[in-house]
């Protein structure tokens, strides 16, 4: 919640900014003197408390990074507030762009869910262990041959057809539980 102090500098003169060759101290100080009033009013012009609290902390992440010659500005908390309304209204033209495009182009066709066997293989290669399901999808999945799947998990060829096969038995049971043939993961 935003507090009352936020909207404005309150009964006290604004913090004073950092100095010249500001240290990373004299940024946490002003940092805090600052983000809870510039919140609140970059809410108080947005309407929005989240996408102020958004915008105000990526401007004092730039604010950071231009630490050294941020004093120079005259006052580091208007170039702050200055970046944050400028990152809301960015925010707002991508948005805007992107409705516009949805109106031109109207909305996206609808897409189909997975198919019912696709999710089954997946789910059985998830129970997988990595050894194996890694073995599995390289040579069916990507086509490499077994010697292929060796030189890329750095395993001997005669241990990636151990994991092939074992990996292949326990799709297969897998896949019989779900009533899909075995030879769905291969497309074969």
């Amino acid at each position: 919640m935003v507090n009352d102090d936020t909207w404005g500098p309150g009964p006290s003169a604004p913090a004073p900014g950092p100095g010249p060759g500001l240290s990373p101290e004299e940024f946490d100080a002003f940092y805090l003197a600052a983000v809870h009033r510039v919140t609140g009013q970059i809410y108080a012009m947005t309407g929005n408390l989240s996408e102020a609290e958004d915008v105000v902390q990526e401007a004092f992440i730039r604010a950071w990074k231009r630490r050294a010659e941020l004093s120079a500005t005259g006052s580091p908390e208007a170039w702050v507030r200055t970046v944050a309304w400028r990152l809301a209204v960015s925010r707002w033209r991508r948005a805007r762009s992107a409705l516009n495009a949805w109106r031109r182009h109207g909305a996206p066709a609808h897409a189909q869910g997975p198919d019912p066997e696709r999710v089954a293989v997946i789910e059985a290669l998830k129970r997988l262990p990595a050894e194996q399901r890694r073995a599995i999808v390289l040579h069916h999945l990507c086509d490499l041959p077994v010697e292929e799947v060796a030189a890329e998990t750095g395993a001997p060829v005669g241990t990636v057809k151990a994991r092939l096969s074992r990996g292949r038995a326990a799709l297969a049971r897998q896949l019989r539980d779900h009533s899909l043939p075995a030879t769905t993961i291969s497309g074969r």
